[in-house]
């Protein structure tokens, strides 16, 4: 399922899938809601079981997008952040997100 959506590089592999945002200074101008409708549907298309966002390069996520990413484990699957930056590691420690969100670090 390798594809470019909007605002999404996607593809699969096995039972995961992997999300990476395509322009990591437009983060603020991406619209939640069609954002998670996106994912939403990419999820009940493809029937995923694993999301995993992958942060590299990413230093700042707008606090709705977060919260969008905890949501997603409502849809019935689980939500993996790889290689968050220091600052998104700290937020999702206060916030206790990283108790929703599975936070991995991955050396390339």
């Amino acid at each position: 399922m390798p594809s470019k959506r909007g605002f999404l590089n996607v593809y699969q592999t096995g039972k995961v899938t992997v999300l990476s945002f395509v322009s990591a200074e437009l983060l603020d101008q991406v619209v939640v809601t069609e954002c998670r409708e996106e994912i939403a549907e990419m999820i009940k298309e493809h029937h995923c079981e694993v999301l995993a966002f992958d942060l590299t390069g990413v230093k700042l996520v707008p606090s709705g997008m977060l919260g969008m990413l905890a949501s997603l484990g409502r849809l019935g699957v689980e939500v993996f952040v790889f290689n968050p930056s220091e600052e998104i590691r700290e937020v999702l420690e206060i916030t206790r997100l990283d108790s929703v969100l599975q936070v991995r670090s991955v050396d390339v």
